[in-house]
Order: structure tokens, then sequence, then C-alpha cells
């Protein structure tokens, strides 16, 4: 089984002690934001079973996200549509990291970062890691943090536009969403530079 604090330790043994891990959600969403996490870890830190977001039921993740907030240092950053619209989703989902980093760095002097897969241009070493989200702890807490952040955004849409579903498909692009999006047209939010919209606009039916 791996050892999710290899990357952390490996860090540690050279005397790096603060060090974050950053991951990202919503990436393929046709709606909404992408929202990033920066996660730094005590180094006493233990939580069983955490590892990539996207493979925990929704009621551990809920579960997690209250653990890691109460127990860690944390930042967020988040990308609205409009802008991921003018910079496409890869930089978009680079700022929001940035900005996440950021947020950290107003509480705690960051050493090093673990991000996933993502090389990151700021003042700090950076190490990416391919599926980061399953290798490093840090990333795995940040992986949390993102995707429950995102998700309860969303929950707060479709208490306001019901009709969409967004609860169920959180902006994917499922079979009911599509349906939603030509019965009841688009709303502020959607991704006008993804397939499906960019589709529905050229074919002037907003």
């Amino acid at each position: 089984m791996m050892d999710l604090w290899q990357y952390e330790k490996e860090l540690y043994s050279k005397g790096i002690n603060i060090i974050g891990g950053t991951d990202e959600a919503g990436r393929g969403p046709l709606y909404g934001p992408v929202v990033a996490a920066c996660v730094v870890l005590p180094k006493d830190f233990e939580l069983e079973g955490l590892n990539d977001s996207k493979k925990l039921s929704e009621k551990k993740r809920n579960l997690f996200y209250d653990y890691i907030i109460e127990n860690t240092i944390y930042g967020i950053g988040i990308i609205e549509a409009e802008e991921i619209d003018k910079i496409n989703i890869y930089e978009a989902s680079r700022k929001a990291m940035i900005s996440a980093i950021k947020e950290v760095q107003k509480k705690i002097p960051l050493e090093y970062v673990l991000s996933d897969a993502m090389p990151i241009d700021i003042d700090i070493p950076v190490i990416p890691i391919i599926k980061g989200d399953a290798k490093s702890m840090s990333i795995a807490a940040a992986s949390v943090i993102a995707k429950v952040t995102r998700d309860r955004l969303l929950y707060k849409i479709d208490e306001k536009h019901p009709e969409y579903g967004f609860k169920n498909h959180k902006g994917y692009p499922t079979k009911k969403h599509l349906e939603a999006i030509n019965k009841y047209g688009l709303i502020k939010g959607y991704r006008k530079t993804y397939g499906p919209v960019k589709n529905y606009i050229e074919n002037g039916k907003c």
C-alpha cells in the first residue's frame, strides 16, 4: 500500500517543515467556478481513509472536510466561469491554486508546495505530482476541501434554480443537465467556451 506521506517525509528529512498540498475541483463542468484549495498538515495529522476525494462517498467527504478544516491551515481559491472563458480552464485552475496558496501564505510562511500535476510559477519550490491526490496526504486533503467547497456552492445555486438539477450533476454535462439547458436556456455562470454551451449559443437558442 502506498505511503501517502512519502513526499512530505522526504521534505521533512531535508529540514523542510511547512508544506502545502494543492488541488482543484471543477475542470469538467459546464457550469460554475473552478475551486482550488491549499492545505498544510501538522506532522501528527491522522485521517484513516483519506485519499482522492472523487473516490470518497459524499457523506465521508463532508466528515473529512470538517475534520480537515478544524485541524489544518488551509486556503481556498475560486475562479468564476467568466474568467475561465477568458483564460481557459487550465490557466484558471492554475490561478485558483495560486490564489489558495496565497491565502495560506497570509497565515504561515510556506516552504514548499506539492501540487496535483500542475506546474505553478510562484516564489517557492513546487513539486507537481501526477495523480497527486492519491499519492500525497497534503494533496488528498486539499482535494477534499476543494471538492466539498465547490459542491456546496452548487447546492446554493440549486436552491435558486432547482429546474436545472445542479445538486445532482454539479454542473457536469449529464443527459438531464443538457435537457434542462435546452428547455430553460442559460443562466449566469455557464462556461460559454465549453462545447455543449457554445453549440447552444451558436445555434441561436439564446
